[in-house]
């Protein structure tokens, strides 16, 4: 038998037993958005129980998910609570939004988080992960600085030189990102970026903004192989679109130089590496010429990699259940030509619909992934249009068109003039309005009476075995 390494607890498997009523491994993923949905439903097809958990009801992962609860994950003693009385084999964030410094604590308790809890909190600050990039792993990256009041962004500004750009703390999919080009846009872009991010704060970064020639997304895969050693497996460069900030369209393979890739894996590598654990990292960087600059990484699929549910035999969804379960892995996978597009909402309110899809259907190169979230508000990803074709334009061409005829047809059918402020009436769950039908009103699964049990200790203090008491009694 080899001898394994085991990094941030996740053992290496060979055998599952049965979820509910088995010794199946347990997920807690803290996060339940279309990107947790895929990571729950690879996860499931591989025999784990997962428990969903996200700040609102009806969130897309909690509709397949085996329990589900409705926390706010920023609440350290509240996660710690949650953690403790469903005693999953390893807690999985797939949002910014949670308690990072609770995370660290409760892996320093002998709790599984994945890749590793300091993992997930150094690349939740664009700083901190910024700083280990230059300074540690020594990949090159562009010039910033990080400021905390408005008089402070302008000299930054300057100083950086424009045309910069104005970045949340903490963010994804372009959220609270601005290009400035000159003194007069730097107030503006100061409000988005320390009010729009994910998390509210007036330490905002300013980065040099590099003339890039692509922009591309690395998929990097921290897994066991075969013999139980970690490697490193890094996929074909994704190229991807933001018109504006926010991501609207990625494809893969996108062509580049084999120098040009090599410098792509290498600094996809270095970082993640570095930052340590198993599971998948989304790696952001711009080539301009024959250099490579790193831009920031998600310790989680990344939302441009989408694109492999058609390009890849196994997605990047795929990819992280395996790993974070302790499964082996050989790649990396072969990609054919295929491009995502997402669906955007115009509008704000509950219940959103979709027409459109016989007319973006009779494609059968395309696939279509709604979301279900049960609101809506401006550019709000509702789904996501797949394709694959004989080259990268045809398949662009493809989900273009279908996203076309689909997004003309979105309609709300509970509008509300903001996001902000549900109509009166909201049921106590804060998730539909009224007038719903009763069988949308149900009480989320995992948060009644029946559901509760007490809590277990975290899995070094268990007792092995098929049956696994206490997971279904809280003893050893």
């Amino acid at each position: 038998m080899p001898t394994f390494r085991r990094p941030a607890g996740v053992p290496f498997r060979d055998r599952f037993g049965t979820p509910l009523v088995g010794a199946a491994p347990r997920l807690l993923l803290l996060g339940s958005g279309e990107i947790g949905r895929e990571v729950a439903l690879e996860a499931i097809r591989l025999g784990a129980e997962v428990v969903a958990v996200d700040r609102y009801a009806n969130a897309p992962a909690m509709a397949v998910a085996h329990r589900h609860h409705v926390r706010d994950m920023t609440d350290g003693a509240g996660l710690r609570a949650l953690v403790e009385r469903e005693a999953p084999d390893v807690i999985v964030p797939e949002i910014e939004q949670i308690a990072t410094d609770e995370l660290v604590r409760l892996e320093d308790d002998g709790w599984t988080v994945v890749p590793r809890a300091r993992a997930v909190r150094d690349t939740m600050d664009r700083e901190r992960v910024r700083r280990l990039a230059s300074r540690t792993a020594r990949v090159r990256t562009s010039a910033f600085a990080v400021v905390g009041d408005p008089a402070a962004a302008a000299r930054a500004a300057r100083e950086i030189g424009y045309p910069c750009l104005f970045k949340s703390m903490m963010s994804s999919s372009g959220h609270g990102m601005t290009r400035v080009d000159g003194p007069s846009g730097v107030a503006a872009a100061y409000r988005a970026a320390s009010g729009e991010g994910r998390v509210v704060s007036p330490r905002i970064m300013i980065e040099e903004f590099v003339p890039f020639d692509h922009e591309v997304t690395m998929l990097a895969l921290r897994h066991y192989d075969p013999t139980g050693t970690v490697r490193t497996t890094v996929m074909a460069p994704i190229g991807h679109a933001r018109p504006g900030t926010v991501y609207c369209e990625s494809w893969q393979p996108h062509r580049l130089p084999p120098p040009v890739v090599r410098s792509l894996r290498a600094v996809a590598t270095a970082v993640t590496d570095l930052l340590g654990g198993v599971g998948i990292f989304g790696v952001e960087c711009f080539v301009r010429g024959t250099e490579v600059y790193f831009s920031e990484v998600s310790p989680r699929p990344h939302d441009t990699g989408f694109v492999t549910l058609g390009s890849q035999w196994n997605s990047e969804f795929a990819l992280h259940a395996r790993a974070i379960l302790g499964l082996p892995y050989q790649g990396p996978e072969p990609a054919v030509p295929a491009a995502a597009r997402v669906l955007l909402a115009r509008g704000s309110g509950w219940a959103p619909s979709v027409g459109g899809l016989t007319a973006a259907l009779a494609d059968r190169r395309v696939r279509v992934h709604l979301f279900g979230k049960p609101e809506a508000h401006p550019s709000r990803r509702l789904g996501i249009v797949v394709a694959r074709a004989a080259t990268v334009t045809a398949a662009r061409r493809a989900v273009r068109r279908a996203a076309t005829l689909i997004e003309a047809t979105i309609r709300i059918e509970y509008p509300t003039p903001s996001r902000e402020a549900p109509p009166t009436g909201t049921d106590p769950t804060g998730s539909h309005p009224p007038g719903l039908p009763d069988r949308h009103r149900k009480a989320p699964k995992g948060d009644g009476p029946t559901e509760d049990r007490p809590s277990a200790p975290p899995p070094s203090a268990r007792s092995p075995g098929p049956n696994h008491p206490d997971r279904r009694a809280g003893t050893t």
